[in-house]
């Protein structure tokens, strides 16, 4: 059975993300997905922050799935062999 790992972007930063500590973002988000997992992306955070660790994560994740109290889950990339 494939994990599912929630990692909430808000966690990430304090009051607003930077730009400018992207990179820094992008390694803790695959450090908390390790390879093959299924990832639930979650929590307050700009566009262009889901946008980039999606991206980073394209390859290293199983499933990805965007989360929110209005959208309920929204899958974003599937490469599960099922």
């Amino acid at each position: 059975m494939t994990k599912a790992i929630h990692v909430d972007l808000s966690n990430f930063y304090t009051d607003t993300a930077k730009l400018s500590e992207l990179d820094k973002y992008i390694q803790k988000a695959k450090e908390l997905a390790g390879e093959g997992n299924n990832i639930i992306l979650t929590g307050a955070a700009p566009v262009w922050l889901y946008l980039a660790v999606a991206h980073a994560l394209h390859g290293k994740a199983r499933k990805l799935i965007y989360r929110s109290p209005v959208t309920r889950d929204v899958l974003i990339f599937d490469h599960s062999p099922e």
